[in-house]
């Protein structure tokens, strides 16, 4: 029996939910005993469906996403679900009988979205449970509704992805779907004049405005039923600012697509008003943004999809189309990354089930299960233009009697990896960093074993390794083996506390170059006087210094932006440093974006060297605070050795 208060609501809350409803409370006792009520911190993500006999999970408090996950490791939302709904109707058919047992292609994860209470039901429960005409009609309602939303989201993305063409900007602003003119109400108004308003203009929502026009709250059906009908208050005398919620979360005009998504998977919202200067002019629902999908994105996701090998470097060219339109929307470097980021991730899974397929189809399936990574500029998210390959493979370990065999398989696949990716346009990496390399495939202990001798060596070429290394990031295969790989390599780095000195030490031999009014003066060597490389002297000791910083406060396989993040949370850098440092990385990468971009559109070769005499005065005056942010990040780094 519950304890505390907070136990007795919930009890109460579950009792009262119609799967339950009607049941006396000692046989409610009885199902509850065989339920598992399980807590979710923000952002964690569970595999429920390992078993279809798992059952249904209901949400008490909180929201989380859907996904489902192909054998590809590809993951696509299918919905988002609120306090008092269910997960896991999927599996109905084969609780009925009529599958001989679950999807074995996809599996099903719930990614909570903020800090939430689920209780898992299993299936001897629903059984029980489904005997019962009240609970039969609740879940034939209940699955009638999600097939609804299911159709509707299916036909639009079928249809959008049939559209080809350029007649939209690729990033779209929330003023492009947002439903206007916005359908408002004062605050005095009665509760009975928002219903009668809501059925009159078929919406689930009303804008709350002051007398001056301003937004000052919101009331949507959920209010109405919660704060009226369920409270037992009169919609005669109840008033708009009585039931709304007030200072609701807003989105502006201005605001790109995947930023308003974020809001409403971050707070669990399924409205969001459109202000500007304080008045609504529009407003958007959850279920307007998950059908309003932008149609360049749809046509470039179609055309990576349906691939063949034969067709993987059309992909390159459809790609480099969205990064132009990007670029010349003057779209902020940190989006563009994040967007054109998205492509190459599908773009590079994809040329590996590609190697996958090509091998099962000459009768070689994977022995074991694997993961394979990305390192560079893809890892990091900073691939604007397909570069060289940089990857690895890791598998789990085998008995000694099937390592050669074991061995044998992974090294077919990384070879048919790098002529699959080669294919997309990647070039082969001259410094042989690729899975079809021994030194960068191997099991676990294998791994385990490489990381310690780098460790004990130490030399610049095993530090350059290590550097390139860090910045790994997993985009195939088994979700448990990359598990298990990211605490081993945690565990062997945290014993290699001289490594990570003599890295630290490499850096100090690079000092950053001082940009000083008279900048001509500060370079000598032949022509290169007035030239500084944006990789070498920014980029790549930004790098260098968030990487060991993350190592000692145990942060790895994440990107730049992850680690500033991480480390100004663990309290290791000040906020102001922390902005100071993501200006600096955004200014580097916007310089290399925009003059590497110039030279592909002039065919020339690719260079990350600047001519300083070439930059009008406020452009030099950034990169001189770039440099000077850089050199402070080493400093800071070097205090802590």
């Amino acid at each position: 029996m519950p304890q505390t208060i907070k136990e007795r609501e919930l009890y109460e809350r579950i009792h009262k939910n119609p799967l339950f409803v009607n049941t006396t409370e000692e046989e409610f006792n009885t199902l509850l005993t065989s339920c598992k009520l399980k807590f979710y911190d923000k952002a964690e993500k569970s595999n429920y469906f390992k078993k279809p006999e798992e059952g249904l999970v209901l949400v008490l408090q909180g929201s989380a996403e859907v996904l489902i996950e192909g054998q590809d490791g590809s993951s696509v939302m299918l919905e988002v679900i609120q306090e008092n709904e269910f997960i896991g109707f999927s599996n109905f058919a084969y609780y009925l009988g009529e599958m001989s047992r679950p999807l074995d292609k996809h599996h099903i994860d719930m990614e909570v979205a903020e800090n939430s209470i689920c209780l898992q039901i299993p299936y001897e429960v629903i059984k029980k449970r489904m005997e019962y005409q009240s609970v039969r009609d609740f879940v034939l309602r209940k699955m009638s509704s999600r097939l609804s939303n299911v159709y509707t989201s299916l036909g639009e993305q079928v249809r959008l992805a049939d559209e080809y063409g350029e007649s939209e900007p690729y990033v779209r602003r929330v003023q492009d779907f947002m439903n206007s003119p916005v359908i408002t109400i004062h605050a005095e108004a009665k509760t009975k004049e928002i219903a009668e308003l809501m059925i009159d203009s078929s919406v689930s929502s009303i804008v709350v405005t002051d007398q001056s026009g301003k937004l000052v709250g919101i009331v949507t059906e959920k209010d109405l039923v919660e704060r009226v009908i369920a409270g037992g208050g009169s919609p005669t005398t109840l008033l708009a600012k009585d039931i709304m919620t007030k200072n609701p979360h807003t989105a502006k005009v201005t605001d790109y697509y995947y930023e308003a998504l974020t809001k409403f998977y971050k707070h669990g919202i399924k409205h969001l008003p459109v202000v500007k200067a304080g008045k609504p002019v529009g407003i958007v629902t959850f279920a307007t943004l998950m059908t309003k999908r932008d149609r360049n994105s749809m046509s470039i996701l179609k055309t990576i999809e349906e691939a063949s090998f034969e067709k993987l470097p059309v992909v390159k060219a459809a790609i480099y189309d969205v990064l132009s339109n990007l670029i010349q929307d003057e779209i902020s470097t940190i989006h563009t990354l994040e967007i054109i980021t998205k492509f190459y991730d599908r773009l590079a899974k994809h040329c590996v089930m590609l190697a996958v397929q090509s091998m099962e189809e000459k009768g070689l399936v994977a022995p074991v299960p694997f993961a394979w990574y990305q390192m560079g500029s893809g890892a990091r998210g900073e691939q604007f233009m397909l570069t060289d390959q940089d990857h690895f493979l890791v598998y789990e370990d085998v008995p000694v009697a099937q390592a050669k065999e074991v061995e044998r398989y992974f090294k077919l696949l990384g070879n048919e990896i790098v002529v699959h990716l080669e294919k997309a346009g990647y070039t082969r990496c001259l410094g042989f960093m690729m899975a079809s390399e021994s030194q960068w495939r191997g099991t676990m202990v294998e791994w385990q074993e490489r990381l310690r001798q780098w460790a004990l060596q130490s030399t610049p070429e095993q530090i350059l390794l290590g550097y390139n290394f860090l910045s790994f990031r997993f985009l195939y295969g088994e979700s448990s083996v990359n598990d298990q790989f990211v605490e081993m390599v945690n565990s062997q780095l945290q014993k290699s506390a001289t490594f990570i000195y003599y890295m630290a030490q490499q850096e100090k031999e690079k000092p950053i170059p001082q940009l000083q009014q008279n900048f001509l003066t500060i370079f000598r060597g032949r022509s290169k006087a007035d030239v500084i490389d944006i990789k070498k002297h920014a980029l790549f000791p930004l790098h260098h210094c968030l990487q060991i910083l993350g190592v000692n406060s145990g942060i790895i396989n994440a990107t730049p932006l992850e680690i500033i993040s991480a480390l100004q949370k663990k309290k290791k850098i000040t906020k102001d440093f922390a902005d100071e440092i993501r200006h600096a990385y955004e200014v580097s990468l916007s310089i290399r974006i925009s003059m590497s971009w110039e030279k592909h559109l002039r065919n020339e070769s690719i260079s990350t060297e600047i001519d300083l005499r070439k930059l009008r005065r406020w452009e030099l005056n950034e990169l001189r605070t770039t440099l000077d942010t850089v050199r402070a990040l080493q400093s800071h780094l070097l205090s802590k050795l």
